[in-house]
């Protein structure tokens, strides 16, 4: 299965591709979209190699990757449902971390939750997922407050596997873990309609 083209009501979500590319460099060029990632804005060299890695992400396992999104006035970030990675993320068969990260002009308007329930839907509904989960920085308040408005519920706290002290305000208290299952989004979509 490849990874379809997903609607929301204000959003187009398009697998990633090549084409993308320029609106990465633009958004990870911004020093407060990576304030909690990096700590800096990234180099073209680095975000061209971050592309090609999410890229490559999106063969890992059939349906799930990277989607740019767009509303009716352009591009507004990515949104990410992957397979689990990295040394607090063991890969289980049935679950997927979800992200995102949108431009600066995009913040407060609400298309990351937006897009982000679309990409629980997808998962839950279309893919079988039993358990999507999301994690940042204790301290990244408004990336806790998506996740809790998406559906997620704060699961843990935990140290950082890395980062620098003097580039990411805050690392030095943690990350946490936001997590919904296939059950719990079911309950809420039933009580939704």
């Amino acid at each position: 299965m490849t990874q379809p083209v997903l609607h929301t009501p204000r959003l187009e979500l398009v697998p990633l591709a090549d084409e993308h590319l320029e609106w990465e460099i633009e958004l990870d060029s911004d020093p407060e979209v990576m304030r909690y990632l990096d700590g800096r804005a990234s180099t073209r060299a680095e975000v061209e190699a971050a592309h090609r890695r999410r890229l490559a992400a999106a063969l890992e396992v059939p349906g799930l990757g990277l989607w740019a999104g767009f509303a009716e006035d352009g591009f507004v970030g990515w949104w990410l449902l992957r397979p689990p990675h990295g040394p607090d993320q063991p890969q289980v068969d049935g679950e997927a971390d979800l992200g995102f990260r949108l431009l600066r002009r995009r913040w407060r308007r609400g298309y990351a939750t937006e897009g982000a329930r679309e990409l629980l839907r997808y998962g839950f509904a279309d893919l079988g997922l039993d358990r999507v989960f999301a994690q940042t920085l204790a301290v990244n308040t408004p990336s806790r407050a998506t996740m809790a408005a998406a559906g997620l519920s704060f699961v843990r706290a935990f140290p950082c596997s890395g980062g620098d002290e003097n580039l990411v305000p805050g690392i030095a208290q943690g990350e946490v873990e936001y997590a919904i299952t296939r059950a719990t989004w079911l309950r809420m979509t039933e009580q939704q309609s």
